[in-house]
């Protein structure tokens, strides 16, 4: 988005570099993420900077009043999705914005939606050292904010997942986890704070204790559950059998409670009143459809990775859906195709990565997530056969 950087970027660019990009990546730890890498990371101008920044710090804030979780009580659409040991806050938030225009024809992040949950916070970091080592980026950008160099947010990740605790009786917990598209996450997590990978099949219960047993065959208590599994690929795992259930009371501590998936969601976008968030309407309190209903988009609550989402939505549609309280209606925002590449134009998500400040008692940006598409839809499955498109990262402009 920096015209002289992009520009330079792209006149210097080849396939071997990018070759090279990937063996790298793959070279951390003997295996190559299960999508797609773009060929380029994104360069983040200053306005747009604070316009993310002050965005976040927004919706953080309403998000962080005593009264939240009162207003997100209704996200709970089963009682089955009450878990017990809830934190008085997510460890983890993140915000997907589009990077679009407005009516002046400016560049304007518009939230597309939320999350209480980790996503790749150490691929991330991976990530961004692997651009700026194959292609030589410059170090006056960085994917943090405030002068946080890689080592330091490792550290922060470390210290929110452990906290005191020894790491091995701290687990990543999962479904599947080797098969899983994000594996090569959990790898780094391993790597950076020596916690185990775990599927939930894995667990031992001895009454309100949780256990596993370790490469040597000796049970392990388990302290700090560092969550990664999604109710809604739970819900679909039949195959997958443990004698632990989410329900259950266990004398754990979660880091990033469960329950923080469902509050902090796309169940939360309509309670949100910011000048960067579309307006949306939960779509068993519409009475009267929207007249033009071109100009929005139909989304599940909390399906993952785009499934379910329908972008032309129809009278006939809504009124077909039984379940309407597991569904919002959000005015659509149009991508504008503003990265440049050596073809057609990409389109352009920003996800801000944020941690919880237990000291200051507020979330903390801490790096980003880049998506590029040059479909309809935005994700590395909607883009199979295109190129310069993926999961990116991007490079503020200090």
């Amino acid at each position: 988005m920096i015209h002289s950087f992009r520009e330079k970027y792209n006149r210097e660019f080849t396939v071997e570099k990018y070759d090279q990009l990937l063996r790298y990546i793959h070279s951390e730890h003997n295996i190559s993420p299960k999508f797609r890498v773009a060929e380029t990371p994104v360069f983040i101008p200053k306005k747009l900077k604070n316009q993310l920044i002050q965005a976040c710090t927004d919706i953080a804030n309403q998000i962080n009043q005593a009264d939240f979780k009162e207003k997100t009580e209704g996200a709970f659409i089963r009682e089955s999705l009450k878990i017990p040991n809830e934190n008085a806050y997510s460890h983890f938030l993140q915000m997907d914005f589009a990077i679009c225009r407005d009516k002046e024809g400016e560049l304007s992040p518009q939230l597309i939606e939320m999350q209480g949950f980790p996503s790749l916070y150490f691929f991330q970091e991976l990530l961004s050292r692997s651009y700026q080592e194959t292609f030589s980026i410059s170090k006056e950008f960085s994917s943090h904010l405030g002068g946080l160099s890689g080592r330091e947010y490792l550290d922060l990740l470390k210290n929110i997942i452990l906290e005191e605790e020894n790491p091995e009786n701290v687990i990543l917990l999962e479904i599947d986890p080797v098969n899983q598209t994000t594996h090569i996450d959990f790898l780094g997590c391993k790597k950076h704070t020596g916690t185990p990978i775990l599927c939930i099949s894995d667990l031992i219960k001895r009454g309100k204790k949780l256990y596993y047993k370790n490469d040597k065959g000796i049970e392990v208590p388990i302290h700090r559950i560092f969550n990664r599994v999604i109710f809604d690929e739970l819900d679909q795992r039949t195959d997958i059998k443990s004698p632990f259930s989410f329900q259950d009371e266990v004398d754990v501590e979660w880091v990033g409670h469960p329950s923080w998936f469902l509050r902090i969601s796309k169940f939360t976008m309509p309670l949100i009143d910011n000048p960067y968030v579309p307006p949306s309407t939960w779509l068993h309190k519409i009475d009267q459809y929207p007249e033009h209903l071109d100009n929005y988009v139909l989304k599940p609550l909390f399906s993952f990775a785009g499934a379910g989402v329908d972008l032309h939505p129809t009278v006939e549609k809504l009124d077909a859906i039984q379940d309407r309280n597991n569904y919002i209606l959000q005015q659509k925002k149009n991508y504008v195709p503003i990265i440049k590449t050596t073809n057609d134009p990409a389109k352009c998500e920003i996800r801000m990565l944020m941690l919880w400040d237990k000291k200051e008692s507020k979330y903390q940006i801490v790096n980003n997530l880049v998506r590029l598409s040059k479909g309809e839809m935005i994700g590395v499955r909607f883009n199979k056969d295109r190129d310069w498109v993926g999961g990116s990262v991007g490079y503020f402009q200090e």
